[in-house]
C-alpha cells in the first residue's frame, strides 16, 4: 500500500512539474519582467531580455510628429536599477499570446504608475525567444498616452 501511495505521489507531482504551457512560461517571464521593476532588480530585469534584444517606443516628438525611438536594454536596466523600490508598477493584463515553436507574440495593454499615482497608459507588444529551455525578450515595442486610459 505504501508503495502504491509513493507512486501516486511522485506521478502528481511529476503531472503537475510538467503542467506548465508554453504560455504559462511566456507570461512568466513577462511578469518577471515587471516585477523586477518594481523590485528596482537590475539583474533580474537583465536575466528577462535576450543578448541582442531591442526595445522601441512609439511616441510624439516636440512637435507633434509620431516617432519611433529606439532604447538600449543596458539602460534601461541601469534607469531601473537606480529606482527606488515600488517606484515603476506598471499593471498589465494579457491579452494575446500566441507560440509557434520557439517564438512567442505576446499583446499587454497597461496602466503606468509612479508608486500609486497614474502616469499613463498603452500597449506593449513582445517577441520573445525560447533558448536552452528558456524564454527571453527579443522585442518590445510600446505605446504611450495619457488620454483614453481607462481606469
Amino acid at each position: 500500500m505504501k508503495k502504491f501511495f509513493l507512486f501516486f505521489v511522485l506521478c502528481a507531482l511529476s503531472f503537475s512539474v510538467n503542467a506548465q504551457s508554453a504560455e504559462d512560461s511566456v507570461k512568466a517571464t513577462i511578469r518577471k519582467m515587471f516585477f523586477a521593476m518594481i523590485e528596482a532588480d537590475g539583474a533580474m530585469l537583465q536575466d528577462c531580455f535576450a543578448d541582442n534584444a531591442i526595445m522601441q517606443t512609439i511616441t510624439a516628438n516636440k512637435e507633434g510628429k509620431l516617432i519611433v525611438r529606439t532604447d538600449s536594454v543596458s539602460a534601461f536596466v541601469k534607469q531601473v536599477s537606480n529606482m527606488p523600490k515600488g517606484l515603476a508598477d506598471e499593471r498589465i493584463v494579457f491579452e494575446m499570446v500566441k507560440i509557434d515553436g520557439p517564438l512567442a507574440t505576446v499583446w499587454t495593454p497597461y496602466k503606468f504608475y509612479r508608486r500609486a499615482d497614474f502616469s499613463h497608459c498603452g500597449v506593449n507588444s513582445f517577441q520573445l525567444v525560447r533558448n536552452n529551455d528558456k524564454w527571453r525578450i527579443q522585442y518590445l515595442i510600446d505605446t504611450r498616452r495619457k488620454t483614453g486610459c481607462a481606469e
